[in-house]
């Protein structure tokens, strides 16, 4: 498995070629780039370095930021013989293997660092053939993973290992990475301040990818430095990192939720063009977008919802990208929208007492007696038609007999609900003088 930072025991020879990310190896954990919340004397991987005790963890992390360096570079710091599998490629007669080989090894004094690459990709029987290696110390686990490890890994293996998270390199390890391979290749890219910028946006956060684009950039032998928009059609922008059925998506649509929320229109713009740039299909943003309507704005501006359907088929009949404008109407709609949740925290409080009430039977008095047993029963007595009542308005009790009446819905002081907070409040004292 190749990796950015991967160094493994034999050089290659001299005279073959070597790609500039196999030659920017780093050697020692010092030069590893943008980790420091995990390598510095105060992180994790510092402390445990530092008492030479080192325990399993999981790296959860984006693509090229150095989990297998870090990994391999940790062996070589406890003196540890380096393992590295892939979940891709391992079945369970390779795993036995490699634990009777760190067994054998144990014997002869040396302990076993497995790193293993994806490892959510096993399944759960598989996982759970690590846990007694973990635990006997046969084997110090180094688990890498760009899924999240709560819903990808076993309870079983969590708890027995930390769970460290790698960041995406920033614009300022991306450039310190980029100076080092000039340093490297003796020479300085022919670019503009504004292409070496681009260059490293272009990289998106992966290390790997940048050094692949030096790589391109540097067999280059223009005029004159190159401008960004010279260098934007020599190179292609590399995609976004997005799993539809993964952490990215449901943090995306968060983000997208939260923005609308909190009421920034252009935060909301933001996230719903990656989740489109990405190649997130409309209609599943429609479905979330319309639920948010009602469950953020709610009562408040009834008309969001109605606006929210209304995109959605404007969508459905206008299609990509002209429909899409459409989706970013209601998205803009919603966020400056004044916001309610009281009919979503009443509706959730009504369904948590109608779970906890068991069958409590509604009052006799609302109820039909279309039959005589039923008359005789008393079904139907004394019920009082509200529109013979004076205003309309009857104020009987409607909840089940021995229930004290709940107050579920308390509308905010926000648009529309304002005017049902009147409403609620004039048959609450038309109730109260029924019923006295």
């Amino acid at each position: 498995m190749a990796d950015l930072f991967d160094r493994d025991g034999a050089a290659p020879p001299d005279d073959g070629p070597r790609p500039l990310a196999d030659r920017l190896r780093p050697a020692h954990l010092s030069e590893v780039i943008g980790q420091d919340h995990l390598l510095g004397p105060d992180g994790p991987l510092g402390a445990m370095l530092a008492n030479r005790a080192l325990s399993s963890v999981i790296f959860w992390g984006p693509p090229g930021v150095g989990k297998t360096t870090i990994a391999r570079l940790l062996a070589a710091e406890t003196d540890l013989a380096f393992v590295q599998i892939s979940a891709i490629f391992t079945g369970v007669p390779d795993l036995r293997k490699v634990f009777e080989a760190a067994r054998l090894r144990r014997q002869g004094g040396q302990g076993t660092l497995l790193f293993v690459d994806e490892i959510h990709r096993f399944n759960k029987a598989q996982q759970d053939g690590f846990l007694p290696h973990m635990e006997d110390g046969t084997i110090v686990l180094v688990g890498a993973t760009t899924e999240n490890p709560s819903f990808e890994l076993n309870a079983a293996v969590l708890s027995r290992a930390q769970v460290l998270v790698l960041h995406r390199l920033d614009a300022v390890a991306l450039e310190a990475l980029l100076a080092r391979a000039e340093a490297l290749l003796g020479v300085s890219l022919p670019l503009e301040p504004g292409a070496r910028a681009a260059l490293i946006e272009m990289a998106d956060g992966d290390g790997r990818a940048l050094l692949n684009l030096i790589e391109q950039v540097a067999s280059w032998t223009p005029e004159a430095p190159l401008d960004a928009k010279a260098l934007g059609q020599r190179l292609s922008q590399r995609a976004a990192q997005y799993d539809k059925s993964g952490d990215g998506h449901y943090n995306l649509i968060s983000a997208l939720h939260k923005s609308v929320r909190g009421s920034d229109p252009d935060a909301a713009l933001y996230w719903l063009a990656r989740m489109l740039t990405a190649g997130e299909d409309p209609r599943y943003l429609m479905r979330r977008i319309t639920r948010m309507s009602v469950e953020d704005i709610g009562l408040a501006d009834p008309q969001a919802q109605r606006l929210c359907l209304d995109a959605w088929q404007t969508y459905e009949r206008l299609g990509s990208p002209e429909g899409e404008l459409a989706i970013a109407q209601a998205v803009v709609y919603l966020a400056l929208a004044p916001k309610s949740n009281a009919a979503y925290v009443a509706y959730k409080a009504a369904m948590k007492q109608a779970k906890s009430s068991g069958s409590a039977p509604p009052p006799k008095h609302i109820l039909n007696a279309p039959t005589a047993l039923m008359k005789d029963q008393g079904y139907g007595a004394d019920y009082a038609y509200d529109h013979d009542a004076e205003d309309g308005f009857s104020g009987q009790n409607y909840f089940p007999d021995d229930m004290a009446r709940p107050r579920y819905y308390a509308p905010v002081e926000r648009g529309f609900e304002r005017d049902l907070a009147k409403r609620l409040a004039y048959f609450a004292k038309l109730r109260a003088k029924r019923q006295s």
